[in-house]
């Protein structure tokens, strides 16, 4: 059985939505075409899927007419990022590309002030707001600095190699899911919002056409969401090979250190140097396929408890509500 889902905190659908109740957006509406519910929006330890919140952020943009979420001022209007798009698919090289993107957007777009500099062997991307107070939670910021890492990695067809993500605001109650979004270490307090990366990677050539652009761009903000978690050596190799058991449930963590040529003792020092556990790593991939699950409304929920390895549904009721705060039943109706 192959587990390859993952969820995001409840915390950036509720930022989002602050722009949205600024600029006199219908929260409802919002919500409906999102596939969510205000119930989820007050309990902070929900989870929801990339599906639901780059729905909601399609919502957001289409109703406010703002690439920048209504977070930020003055508006960037809705679709300067896919002209930005069109304009460098043309390019050569991944340096072109950030010349004429950071070029472009600061000679139309006065919310924000990007710069790119280069060094013997490093890059620094830096964007920073003209009006940081309109996005209080950072949402936008974290929104920003994952379109221009995913973007330019999607042109390039390879993930650039981060060496750290920058933010100019203090270490926030969700700096946990950094380590989803970004695969490199997260400092707080800094002169600016940036991305630093090896310059060699400049000279790497545009790959993506004209065409696979369209579908790409209608897709978004879909792909950036999706599982591209960045984890620690032991904590990924863990969670790969729990996602791809044939039964995760009766998988141990001796079944595992054996695939690694290594002790459990060590594979359990190993998780706890990371900050984790094998446990927690467990309880992780069935809590996020049962959020997935969950949103397919006629699969029962007696069913999915079977599926993620639970003799009964009471058990999973008990797990889930462990995981999330609220129980599977409650989850799914706050859904509808």
């Amino acid at each position: 059985m192959s587990y390859n889902h993952h969820s995001i905190s409840i915390h950036f659908a509720n930022a989002m939505l602050k722009g949205a109740r600024a600029n006199g957006l219908n929260e409802q509406q919002l919500l409906r075409e999102a596939g969510l519910n205000s119930e989820l929006l007050r309990n902070h330890e929900v989870r929801i899927t990339p599906m639901q919140l780059s729905r909601l952020v399609q919502s957001i943009l289409r109703h406010s007419d703002d690439d920048y979420l209504g977070l930020a001022s003055p508006p960037c209007r809705f679709g300067v990022f896919a002209v930005m798009c069109r304009m460098v698919i043309h390019c050569t090289d991944l340096q072109q590309v950030f010349t004429q993107a950071v070029h472009f957007y600061n000679l139309l777009v006065p919310a924000s002030h990007m710069t790119i500099t280069e060094t013997d062997d490093r890059v620094i991307f830096t964007l920073d707001l003209t009006h940081p107070e309109k996005d209080p939670d950072h949402a936008l910021i974290d929104f920003l600095l994952l379109l221009w890492h995913r973007f330019p990695s999607w042109l390039i067809g390879q993930r650039i190699p981060l060496k750290q993500v920058g933010f100019r605001h203090s270490k926030p109650a969700h700096f946990e899911e950094y380590r989803l979004m970004f695969p490199c270490p997260s400092v707080f307090d800094q002169p600016h919002n940036s991305l630093t990366f090896d310059r060699a990677i400049m000279n790497a050539p545009v790959v993506q056409t004209v065409q696979n652009l369209s579908s790409y761009l209608r897709r978004a903000p879909l792909d950036w969401f999706k599982r591209q978690s960045y984890y620690p050596v032991y904590t990924r190799k863990v969670m790969d090979y729990l996602e791809n058991a044939e039964s995760m449930v009766d998988t141990s963590m001796e079944d595992i250190a054996s695939q690694l040529h290594t002790t459990s003792r060590t594979l359990r020092r190993k998780l706890d140097e990371e900050g984790t556990s094998f446990q927690e790593i467990k309880d992780g991939v069935r809590r996020d396929e049962a959020i997935h699950l969950l949103s397919q409304p006629n699969l029962p929920i007696s069913r999915i408890a079977r599926r993620l390895g639970f003799a009964e549904a009471a058990a999973f009721t008990r797990a889930f509500k462990h995981w999330t705060g609220i129980s599977p039943s409650t989850y799914r109706k706050s859904k509808g």
